[in-house]
């Protein structure tokens, strides 16, 4: 009797253990055994998953850097040709799950995926996530993988013989980035490949596609929220839903009856006491982390999100000349600062989450609160969106349309549908959103550059074309956005009128290309000051590091077709030479040259944000083109491809701290304004001096403020005559508590019609745990003093102005030992570009 109850009990157990076993969802990357070929010839070899053809060819030392000197020139051949890739897998141990999908997170462009031999799948859209449910056609054991990818400017030739007016750019036809195919600021490598993770994905019973976490109300005391569980089951079968908030160690738990298929089930959740994210500069950027599970009888599944607690809006409210445009966060009108971001690289998947952190903080560090994701390159990965999030970036989110119109046909308003639909669905519990834009410059190209009359389109063509973009802009794009994110704003084109018509000065955002493209001087900046600045910019070139990886010694002059394979702007080298002969003097030295045209572009680019941020709240935002680089060229970046940073980088920094201080000059008198962006006022003391270069004071100034929350405006006017303005300047500096809130130094003539002295700089150079510390001392104004060393490592200030009788302390980061620092380190001021030197 004993015996039988031991059995009985044990027999319990297992019962026990076995009516609670739930299988889990299995993930499996397949990453090994990849191999690849050009189409119909050769061998096959080795290739990386991601990746693309171009590194994989470089891996197998089949070509050489396509980055370096001009061999673009000699790689088109890659894009103009197919591709083929393989490899294979062992499933046996997943024959038990129910179902078995293969998933493609990303597929470089056109592809025909074969399993066993049977054709799987087409694919035309490299925004695309593709899943396949391949149970039924798995071996026992051996697997085999193919995928050719056709290159996709034959088929673009074959579609646009299809119609009978012509687009503007023919790769139009083809959801790629657009980027791949060149641009005024990189080179042209249409690449193709897996350029995203494959899977396999094997599960029972059902499983969650996805979670949208919507956010009701927030209260001082309750936010009110509702998850929103995509569901994929393979029958109907009742269900528990289980949502745990890890912070406040909360459970709520929810039965419900699932049906077969892909179906949406809400649940209602609230969190107490909640903690607001806000952008940088603002206040804490708190991420709620939040579990959701789902059990079924005999499987279950869990996905983790993670949610900031903040309101946007984007105000667009009617006034007495246009309309406001304005981002309002918890509340507040927010003035956004920031830039325009492109792909970090032509070869995407070399792009390491260690290059994302440095991009955001670079960001960061230069006291951004918005970056503008450009709709010529790829709906980032989820790394650069949660980055945002835990750092305070906004993110403004192009679709990937960009100067460029674009067929209206069904199956691509269908494959432009799906593709938007997955894009909102994977971003929209983002925090860092602010914003889904319809394109880039769509809808200026149609009204303003002519391709009507370029193309030849007749009245009928005209009207097919514009009815296409009205489809797919003002119809399929903000119904995605209502059914899918219904809280978040919608503008349909950036901007919606060109910079050549007044009336865009008055409402929506702005893109000013009158300073580059219509050569005009950077003080057109201060007259032409629109709601929301949202793209405009001036090139610099890169660091000589950086130069030195893609140019032999040879090629470092200005006629160097190495060096202009790096200029990608047809009009680039001649409007450096404009304006740097309006605002500077010439060098005569190559690296002179490069180091002055960083600070033209720093000048410049300046000019402008001071211009924006002093019109707050009539303008409220200024992001300038571009942030950052996808390969080592002369361009618009602040911060170049190896990540170091320009001129303007630094000179961003200063100009959106949170306390600017800012002049204007008008019949003879200098008005200084204060901005601040701090949600709180502030009392504080504007210190105010006229010195000669020398260091001779003309005049000192104290004035005590009270600088208003969210403000801008004028605190003091210096009438400014009686001293020479070729040798003298205007210094500014705000102090709270004996702390410097912000300085500002402003001259009164361009840099070439200074009286510039010369400067006897002297430096003490201070060994760190981490690096160095280098204390510099001038006798007379240093004007844009230039460190630099022969390593990669960071300064924590350069190009700046030394004052006289004034010392100032850098910090130096190497990223590697440097054996003798002191004798390594030059550093230069504006002064020692004046010498003759040898030609550049």
């Amino acid at each position: 009797m004993l015996k039988i109850f031991h059995l009985l009990f044990w027999i319990g157990i297992i019962l026990t253990i076995t009516s609670c076993y739930r299988s889990e969802v299995q993930k499996i990357g397949l990453t090994d055994n990849w191999q690849f070929k050009q189409a119909d010839t050769g061998n096959w070899l080795p290739a990386k998953v991601p990746g693309c053809v171009h590194t994989d060819l470089m891996d197998n030392g089949i070509i050489d850097d396509p980055f370096f000197a001009d061999n673009e020139q000699t790689l088109q051949w890659i894009g103009e040709t197919d591709w083929e890739y393989k490899t294979f897998f062992n499933a046996e141990e997943l024959k038990k799950y129910e179902r078995i999908d293969l998933v493609f997170e990303g597929l470089d462009a056109y592809a025909d995926v074969y399993l066993n031999d049977s054709l799987i799948l087409t694919t035309d859209n490299m925004f695309r996530e593709w899943t396949v449910d391949i149970k039924d056609l798995l071996n026992p054991e051996r697997n085999d993988l193919y995928i050719r990818f056709y290159y996709p400017e034959r088929i673009e030739k074959d579609k646009a013989a299809q119609i009978n007016y012509k687009l503007p750019d023919e790769r139009g036809f083809t959801r790629k980035a657009p980027y791949h195919y060149g641009w005024d600021w990189g080179p042209k490598f249409i690449t193709m490949g897996v350029w995203q993770p494959v899977n396999l994905r094997a599960w029972n019973e059902a499983r969650i596609e996805n979670i949208q976490i919507i956010q009701n109300e927030i209260r001082d005391d309750t936010a009110f929220l509702t998850a929103v569980f995509e569901i994929e089951s393979v029958k109907d079968q009742p269900a528990k839903l289980i949502l745990t908030d890890v912070e406040n160690q909360t459970i709520i738990k929810s039965e419900i009856q699932l049906s077969k298929g892909t179906k949406s089930y809400p649940v209602n959740f609230f969190i107490l006491e909640p903690k607001l994210w806000w952008p940088n500069g603002l206040g804490d950027q708190h991420l709620y982390k939040l579990i959701f599970a789902l059990e079924t009888k005999n499987a279950k599944d869990q996905k983790t999100e993670r949610i900031g607690l903040r309101t946007i809006k984007l105000v667009q409210e009617p006034d007495s000349i246009g309309s406001s445009f304005y981002f309002e966060v918890n509340g507040w009108p927010v003035f956004m600062k920031g830039a325009n971001y492109i792909p970090q690289d032509n070869f995407l998947a070399r792009v390491t989450d260690e290059k994302y952190q440095q991009t955001i903080q670079n960001a960061v560090d230069a006291n951004m609160n918005m970056l503008r994701v450009w709709g010529g390159g790829i709906y980032e990965k989820d790394i650069f969106y949660d980055l945002c999030d835990e750092n305070g970036i906004l993110v403004w989110q192009d679709f990937m349309f960009a100067c460029n119109m674009y067929p209206g046909d069904e199956p691509f308003i269908e494959n432009v549908k799906q593709e938007a639909i997955q894009n909102v669905k994977r971003l929209r519990n983002n925090p860092c959103l602010a914003l889904w834009c319809g394109n880039n410059e769509v809808d200026e190209g149609w009204f303003n550059w002519g391709w009507q009359k370029s193309l030849g389109y007749s009245e009928a063509d005209s009207l097919e074309v514009w009815n296409s973009y009205l489809k797919i802009f003002e119809d399929v794009l903000p119904g995605i956005i209502k059914d899918y994110d219904r809280k978040m704003p919608y503008w349909p084109s950036s901007p919606k009128q060109g910079w050549g018509h007044e009336q865009a000065l008055y409402s929506g955002d702005l893109h000013y290309w009158g300073v580059w493209w219509g050569e005009e001087p950077f003080e057109v900046y201060e007259k032409k000051v629109g709601r929301f600045m949202s793209e405009y910019g001036f090139q610099g070139f890169p660091n000589m590091r950086t130069l030195d990886s893609c140019l032999m010694p040879e090629d470092k002059h200005l006629k160097s077709p190495a060096l202009l394979n790096h200029q990608k702007h047809p009009r680039g080298m001649q409007l450096i030479q404009t304006y740097m002969e309006r605002d500077f003097k010439v060098p005569e030295l190559f690296e002179h040259y490069a180091y002055v045209s960083q600070l033209m572009q720093g000048y410049g680019i300046r000019k402008a944000l001071e211009a924006h941020r002093r019109a707050k709240p009539w303008c409220m935002g200024t992001l300038y083109w571009q942030l950052n680089d996808c390969w080592p060229v002369i361009s618009w970046s602040s911060v170049d491809y190896y990540n170091r940073w320009k001129a303007l980088h630094y000179f961003a920094r200063e100009t959106f701290k949170d306390f600017l201080i800012s002049f204007e000059e008008k019949n003879d008198s200098l008005y200084v304004f204060i901005v601040s962006d701090k949600l709180q006022s502030v009392n504080a003391e504007l210190d105010l001096r006229i010195i000669s270069f020398d260091g001779d004071e003309f005049w000192l100034g104290k004035q005590v403020v009270d600088i208003p929350a969210n403000s801008s405006s004028i605190y003091f006017v210096k009438e400014v005559i009686g001293f020479s303005k070729n040798d003298h300047l205007f210094s500014a500096k705000l102090i709270s508590n004996n702390k410097i809130l912000a300085s500002n130094i402003y001259y009164f003539l361009p840099v070439k019609d200074l009286k510039l002295p010369k400067p006897n700089i002297q430096k003490e150079i201070i060994k760190t745990t981490d690096g160095y510390q280098i204390v510099l001392k001038t006798d007379k104004l240093a004007r844009n003093v230039f460190l630099s060393v022969d390593g990669d490592g960071f300064f924590s200030d350069n190009y700046f102005d030394l004052m006289p009788g004034e010392g100032k302390r850098i910090t130096y980061i190497p990223e590697q030992a440097i054996d003798s620092f002191e004798s390594e380190i030059k550093v230069i001021s504006i002064f020692d570009t004046l010498l003759p030197s040898r030609s550049r």
